[in-house]
């Protein structure tokens, strides 16, 4: 009998020594969350830390007080964390790399229909070879509501694409965020499609690639759902083009984008007639690549002395393009660099093409886009869009790449 209460004793007392070390090396965060709607303190949100370092592991919970702060406390305070805070439905993100040990977020109320939620622009990029053409599409959204509230539904951004076509490819992107994978939802109308995607305050990007059968000659509709300032079809300029309604398109020379053009249509509305038919083949080319005899095939005129960089002339009003600049190359690099996934699988892209993407192999932004792939692939997982056996492989691999790029930012 002595002998058992001695060993309950000695049991009793590692225990409470391994506790005393666990809170020795246990760390805390703290925070809080606004609510950028009311400009009040957010009560009653739920909190969720997820450890980065491999994978994407729940490491704390919490839920914020009625002063909107919240205490998370985790073991490892060496690894890169993401701070997760679900307000109505949607969720907002901070990061908290290592060393954090406070920080601030702000959410927003969030409706199906928000006021001051509009479409701005339609960029389609276009190729074709190889009996396929390829389209890759970057659409801009902007929430410019007051006070500012979040869309969010079921359809909370839609658009048509051809009927025969096949999507390869989708994504959307915040202000300031990351890109994130989302599978546009077929709707009852036979082409038509919506993400299913939070629009917060700012604005919000969508981008799909999908390819159908191509045999030299194909009429292509947007088929815009919404009233937008500009259409941009940007493409080859060896593809022929040919509006069905004359008077829709003006030409115009795409930023830095060698041998392509630019067909723009101003204030398109829904059900306009906006329909072309392309016919030849030919790919976009890297905008890195020298032109022929050092020329850009521009005119003589120095860029500089035009409104815009070149992109209008003067008495004018400024090109709809100038606003579109990055956006122009930013999707050009997309397509070039992988974004157009079906196509960048078909046809071989030259090398600085990712350096064209804005790719620069930075640690940092290597590692921010894993973690957003690892954050999709885990919602994905949840929802039941991949089955097991795909997600412990995909996860396998993505742990591995991440590892690698945290040891060596370190």
């Amino acid at each position: 009998m002595c002998t058992n209460n001695i060993s309950i004793r000695q049991i009793n007392f590692a225990l409470a020594i391994l506790l005393i070390a666990s809170a020795c090396h246990a760390t805390t965060l703290t925070g809080t969350v606004t609510n950028g709607t009311t400009s009040k303190p957010s009560a009653g949100d739920q909190v969720v830390l997820i450890k980065l370092a491999a994978g994407m592991e729940e490491a704390a919970h919490a839920k914020t007080d009625g002063q909107g702060k919240f205490t998370l406390t985790f073991n490892d305070e060496t690894a890169p964390h993401l701070v997760r805070v679900i307000h109505q439905g949607v969720t907002y993100h901070q990061p908290a790399p290592p060393g954090t040990k406070s920080v601030d977020i702000k959410v927003y109320d969030a409706s199906k229909k928000v006021a001051g939620v509009n479409a701005v622009a339609d960029l389609m990029y276009l190729q074709a070879g190889k009996g396929d053409l390829a389209i890759m599409r970057l659409f801009a959204v902007d929430n410019t509501s007051k006070p500012p509230r979040t869309q969010m539904s079921d359809n909370a951004f839609e658009f048509y694409a051809p009927e025969n076509a096949e999507i390869d490819d989708a994504q959307a992107q915040t202000a300031g965020g990351q890109w994130v994978n989302t599978a546009p939802v077929p709707q009852k109308e036979k082409g038509r499609y919506a993400f299913v995607f939070p629009i917060r305050p700012g604005q919000t990007q969508f981008r799909v690639t999908y390819h159908f059968s191509y045999a030299g000659k194909a009429t292509v509709n947007p088929r815009e759902v919404y009233p937008l300032q500009h259409f941009v079809a940007i493409m080859p300029r060896a593809l022929g083009f040919t509006p069905n309604q004359s008077g829709i398109y003006q030409d115009k020379q795409p930023p830095d984008l060698q041998d392509a053009i630019a067909e723009v249509a101003s204030n398109p509305q829904p059900g306009q007639n906006l329909a072309f038919e392309i016919s030849g083949e030919a790919m976009l080319h890297d905008p890195n690549q020298n032109a022929p005899n050092g020329s850009s095939g521009t005119t003589s005129t120095p860029a500089n002395n035009l409104p815009g960089g070149g992109l209008g002339r003067p008495g004018e009003d400024p090109d709809p393009l100038d606003q579109y600049r990055w956006w122009l190359l930013g999707g050009f690099g997309i397509v070039l660099a992988g974004g157009a996934v079906y196509t960048t699988s078909r046809y071989k892209i030259p090398s600085t093409a990712v350096v064209a993407a804005g790719a620069s192999g930075a640690s940092s932004t290597l590692l921010d886009g894993l973690k957003e792939e690892l954050f999709q692939l885990e919602i994905e997982h949840k929802q039941g869009q991949i089955s097991d056996p795909e997600y412990a492989k995909a996860k396998s691999a993505l742990d591995q790449t991440l590892a690698r790029a945290i040891k060596r930012k370190r």
